[in-house]
C-alpha cells in the first residue's frame, strides 16, 4: 500500500478544522491529517521540527496573520488557503499557494484544489520543493540535522554524522559514521530532495550515500560500480551504483 500524503491543518476554530479533516477523508482516503494547530507560535514551532506534503492555511489566525509564520520558519510545502475574506488572495499567493478557497468550503472546490495540487506534484516529482524555491529566487534549504524518537527518548542527529540513508523492509534508516542505525519518517524520495547534492547521493533504489562514506570503489558488471561503505553495510552486494545513476555518479565524484 502506498504511503499517505501527510497534510497539516492550521486552523483557529476547532470545528472548523474538524469539518475540513471530516471533508478530507470522505473525498481523499489518501491524504493523512498529521496535525491540527490554532496559532502562529504553535505552527512555526511545529514546522521547525516537522514536515508535511500539504498545508491547509487558514489566514486569521487566534494571534494574527499567518503569513508571518513565513518569517520566522522556512516553509517549502504546497499550500491551500482557507479563509473567510477574499482580499488576501493575491498576496497567498506569494507563498507556494496551489489554491484560495473560500468558507464555508465547499466539496467541490477542495476536490478541485486537491487535484490541482496532484496535478503540480505529477508535473514537477522530480523536485517539487526545489521548483518552488526557484520561483521565490531562494536557494534550497538542505536538511541540517534529524529529530529520532526513540522510545520516550529524542535524539538529535546532524546531517555531518550521517554516513548514508538506506531501506530495510519498506522501513528508511540512516546509519552514523560511528555505526549507530536510527529510524527515519522520510522516504528515500524525500530524502533526496532535503540533502545537499553536493555531499550526498542517490546511488539505487536503496542507498543514498555520503561522499565521505566511500571507502573503496570497484568496477563491477554492465559500467556498474560497487562501493565499499564505511561503516561496512550488511548486504556486501547492495551498494552498487545502478546502471542509469553510473554517468551521472561520475560525474558527482569529479564535480
Amino acid at each position: 500500500m502506498p504511503n499517505k500524503m501527510k497534510a497539516l491543518i492550521i486552523e483557529d476554530e476547532n470545528l472548523a478544522a474538524e469539518k475540513l479533516e471530516m471533508m478530507l477523508q470522505e473525498t481523499a482516503p489518501d491524504i493523512q491529517v498529521v496535525a491540527k494547530l490554532g496559532s502562529i507560535k504553535e505552527s512555526v514551532k511545529w514546522l521547525q521540527q516537522n514536515s508535511a506534503d500539504l498545508i491547509f492555511l487558514d489566514i486569521q489566525l487566534s494571534d494574527g496573520i499567518s503569513f508571518s509564520i513565513f518569517d520566522q520558519v522556512v516553509v517549502s510545502t504546497p499550500i491551500i488557503f482557507t479563509t473567510a475574506y477574499d482580499q488576501y488572495a493575491i498576496k497567498a499567493f506569494q507563498f507556494n499557494s496551489v489554491s484560495y478557497l473560500l468558507k464555508p468550503i465547499r466539496k467541490t472546490d477542495l476536490g478541485q484544489s486537491l487535484q490541482k495540487y496532484r496535478d503540480m506534484k505529477s508535473a514537477f516529482s522530480i523536485d517539487f520543493e526545489a521548483l518552488l524555491a526557484q520561483m521565490q529566487g531562494k536557494q534550497p534549504d538542505h536538511k541540517k540535522r534529524f529529530l529520532i524518537q526513540i522510545g520516550e527518548r529524542i535524539k538529535k542527529v546532524e546531517i555531518g554524522e550521517a554516513a548514508y540513508f538506506f531501506v530495510l523492509d519498506k522501513s528508511t534508516f540512516v546509519r552514523t559514521h560511528s555505526s549507530n542505525d536510527y529510524p527515519l519518517d522520510y522516504s528515500l524520495d524525500k530524502l533526496e530532495a532535503l540533502l545537499d547534492p553536493g555531499r550526498f547521493f542517490r546511488i539505487n533504489r536503496k542507498y543514498i550515500v555520503n561522499i565521505d562514506a566511500i571507502s573503496n570503489m570497484v568496477a563491477y558488471s554492465r559500467g556498474r560500480v560497487k562501493l565499499e561503505l564505511k561503516p561496512k553495510a550488511d548486504d556486501e552486494f547492495e551498494p552498487i551504483v545502478s546502471i542509469d545513476r553510473s554517468a551521472d555518479f561520475k560525474k558527482w565524484l569529479n564535480s
